[in-house]
């Protein structure tokens, strides 16, 4: 396994190219700078004055050309910053756009402020005047019982760079400061990494090496527990202060706030899943420790493929036949939208030191996606592809439809576009193979890619994210050996004693930037809920179900998670859409048996 290659050792073919946001990072300064009289300009003329509708919705048109003015410099500092962390360039681009968001969000406080003091009959005749503002008005009305002083407002604000410090600290201390080193398989010294264990050690095939390489990063990890515990410490104080500030009752109510669903949707996504799911994905994991002739199934045994001798190998360029062929049902315009990812690089594929982990799409507003992944080789990386391309070909088509303040979706409906996609990569595969052996992989893979990854690590995730609010709400602060015992006991509740649970399970939670994020975890399996409904509907219905999707793709942020998924037919205020779910991973397993005992014989 190779070491890692700095970023000015990649090629550049594959890597994005960020010249479509800024041509240089001068053209970036430049911008800042003529961004802050922008705002001083708006602040002098606007602040204390917006005491009626017609003033309110001129300041509002203008607000709105200064947001989209700086979503270019907030998303060239991000995207310079995950492609290397390390880059002492991408650092200052970081900082600056940090303090330029800063300065905007208290310059402008006073907007959302002043405008609440109007009169309910003032804020109507907004929407009457500017009817592209009505939910940019309905969403300041759900805030208005939380707001606080105007003074209050804008201290807040001017803090914001300060309450984003606890993400930024976990992200230097996972990717600067921890080094893996080495450890050793089958008598050969392996290189460790972050992108090195999650690309590929985590389910490598030989049993050795994916063992000794958990072992090695567990007590890598560990040596950081209290430093990654008072880190996220912090991040929880700063989210339970501003809920009770605001007068929420609890965190939950508080980040829910936002999304625009109720506890009742967040809970019984959970509970479910953790009774109902649990029973199949434990059937699975004895198939994986049978076909692998495992005398123990370990906790660290999970990631492995059932059948890693059928996963083909691709190559970037290769890869996009596939997700042309499994994403053409979408229609022109989207593969248009697929294909220009490709040839304009929209797509960071490459492998570097300091880059970041996972895979991620950043979709802004008057530009273009721009997609981060790390390219393993392996088929499974089609899967990864073609679920960030659900996040672009989402906001793609969100963007041009909506306005800048209505094209983002609620949380909890923004991952339903992206496994969209990998319901339709994998129905693609199957309907092209009558290999039993690919049949098998495939099918696998829709396990332990999209339900696994989904339905199991996110929503352990956030299982055990629930007990931590649930500590942070009786204003308990929560050390290393708290939050390792509660990740403990959701890992051993869901797996029971189907499978050992070795030591360093429990250090998961420190791998996952997602709890910076509010209650992002769970959405993983609520987004997959409404695209497994999504995914049969175009199966069975073809042409009208697609039609349907892509309204509600262009929907953006117009509608509530409850009122995007009825537009897709699907209704999130039951049960049922969940249970058919979790009875189809049922009917997946199934499959998988059936096929390994085919193979078998």
């Amino acid at each position: 396994m190779e070491e890692l290659k700095t970023r000015s050792q990649v090629e550049e073919k594959y890597t994005w190219d960020l010249s479509d946001l800024f041509e240089s990072d001068d053209a970036f300064y430049s911008a800042v700078e003529a961004f802050k009289p922008s705002v001083q300009s708006f602040s002098s003329k606007y602040a204390g004055k917006l005491t009626d509708s017609d003033t309110s919705a001129a300041a509002l048109k203008e607000l709105k050309a200064l947001v989209e003015d700086f979503i270019p410099i907030g998303t060239y500092a991000g995207l310079s910053l995950s492609s290397d962390q390390s880059d002492a360039n991408a650092q200052k681009l970081s900082t600056a756009s940090s303090n330029v968001a800063t300065y905007f969000g208290s310059e402008t406080s006073f907007v959302k402020s002043e405008l609440l003091a109007l009169d309910e009959s003032a804020l109507e005749e907004i929407k009457t005047k500017q009817p592209d503002l009505n939910v940019f008005i309905d969403d300041l009305l759900r805030q208005k019982p939380y707001q606080l002083d105007p003074k209050v407002e804008k201290v807040l604000a001017s803090y914001s760079a300060v309450f984003d410090g606890p993400y930024e600290l976990y992200n230097k201390t996972k990717l600067l400061d921890i080094d893996f080193g080495t450890f050793e398989a089958n008598g050969v010294e392996i290189p460790l990494s972050y992108l090195s264990f999650e690309g590929d050690l985590e389910g490598h095939e030989n049993t050795e090496m994916r063992r000794n390489a958990f072992r090695a990063f567990s007590d890598k990890l560990r040596e950081y527990q209290h430093t990654t515990a008072g880190t996220y410490d912090l991040h929880l104080k700063k989210e339970k202060t501003t809920a009770d500030l605001r007068g929420f009752d609890s965190v939950i109510d508080y980040l829910l706030h936002d999304q625009k669903v109720d506890q009742e949707l967040y809970h019984r996504q959970i509970d479910m899943i953790m009774s109902d799911l649990s029973p199949h994905m434990r059937r699975y994991a004895k198939l994986l420790k049978r076909v692998h002739g495992l005398d123990t199934m370990k906790y660290e045994d999970l990631k492995m493929s059932l059948d890693p001798e059928s996963e083909p190998e691709i190559s970037i360029e290769d890869s996009r036949k596939y997700i042309n062929d499994a994403l053409g049902v979408m229609g022109d315009d989207y593969l248009e939208m697929v294909n220009r990812a490709y040839d304009e690089r929209w797509i960071d594929f490459v492998k570097n030191k300091g880059k970041s982990t996972g895979a991620f799409c950043s979709s802004p507003y008057g530009s273009h996606p721009f997609i981060l992944i790390t390219w393993t080789s392996l088929m499974t990386e089609v899967f990864v592809l073609a679920h960030e391309l659900g996040h672009a070909g989402h906001f793609y088509n969100a963007n041009r439809e909506q306005t800048v303040f209505d094209a983002n979706s609620s949380m909890y409906f923004v991952e339903a576009p992206s496994t969209m996609n990998e319901m339709l990569m994998a129905n693609h595969l199957l309907e092209n193979s009558n290999d039993p052996k690919f049949k098998r992989w495939v099918i696998s893979s829709i396990i332990s890619r999209t339900y696994y990854h989904n339905c199991v690590t996110h929503l352990l995730e956030a299982a055990y994210q629930r007990e931590v609010y649930k500590k942070v709400d009786n204003h308990e602060s929560v050390s290393a050996n708290d939050l390792n015992q509660l990740k403990r006991e959701v890992i051993e509740e869901f797996w029971g004693e189907d499978i050992e649970i070795t030591e360093g399970a429990e250090l998961t939670w420190m791998r996952q930037p997602h709890y910076y994020m509010g209650l992002y975890p769970y959405t993983y399996s609520a987004g997959l809920t409404i695209a497994t409904s999504m995914s049969k509907r175009v199966l069975n219905e073809g042409q009208p179900a697609v039609d349907d999707w892509l309204k509600v793709l262009k929907a953006g942020g117009t509608k509530s998670p409850v009122e995007l998924a009825q537009m897709a037919d699907v209704d999130i205020t039951t049960e049922k859409p969940l249970q058919e779910t979790i009875d189809y991973i049922g009917e997946l397993v199934d499959q998988l048996e059936k096929l390994t005992d085919e193979i078998e014989e």
